[in-house]
């Protein structure tokens, strides 16, 4: 599934234009990203839950010669499904 798709479905859900569906969904996925850019959690009861986690520093190795390197440490966001959603599956 695409933003179209999403979008579609979200607007026949609500009886809503597309272009407000869109609007809305694309607020939803922007307040998640802020969220996360501060380090919070975002928590959607039903759905799951959108957490921040830090990557340390790690070794690998260069695809392209084998030469070891060092991989800097990063954050990610991680995504753990709720029990509802889990049972839909």
């Amino acid at each position: 599934m695409n933003i179209g798709e999403l979008t579609k479905g979200v607007a026949e859900s609500t009886g809503s234009s597309e272009a407000d569906a869109k609007k809305a969904i694309t607020a939803v996925f922007d307040q998640i990203a802020r969220a996360a850019a501060k380090g919070e959690e975002v928590a959607v009861p039903g759905f799951g839950k959108f957490t921040v986690k830090d990557r340390p520093e790690r070794q690998g190795r260069n695809p392209a010669n084998g030469e070891a390197i060092t991989i800097a440490a990063s954050k990610k966001v991680a995504f753990t499904p709720a029990k509802g959603l889990k049972d839909k599956l």
